[in-house]
C-alpha cells in the first residue's frame, strides 16, 4: 500500500467516526431534551431553543471532519 492509499482510508475513516459520534451527540440531546421537557414541561421552549442550538452545533463537527479530511 502506498501513502496516498493510507492518507485515503484514514480520511474516510475520520469521517465517519466524526459522523457516528455526532449522531450519537444528537440522539442524546434529543433524549435529555424530552426527559427535562416531561420533568418541567413551563420551560418547554427554553430546553427546545437549547436543544436545537447544541445539536447545530454537534452536527458541525461532521462538517468539520469532512474539511479536514479531505
Amino acid at each position: 500500500m502506498n501513502i496516498t492509499t493510507i492518507a485515503e482510508l484514514a480520511g474516510n475513516l475520520h469521517i465517519g467516526l466524526a459522523a457516528i459520534g455526532s449522531a450519537l451527540a444528537v440522539g442524546m440531546i434529543g433524549f435529555k431534551a424530552s426527559e427535562a421537557v416531561g420533568r418541567n414541561p413551563g420551560a418547554a421552549t427554553p430546553i427546545l431553543i437549547q436543544a436545537i442550538l447544541s445539536s447545530a452545533l454537534a452536527e458541525g463537527i461532521v462538517f468539520f471532519a469532512i474539511f479536514l479530511a479531505k
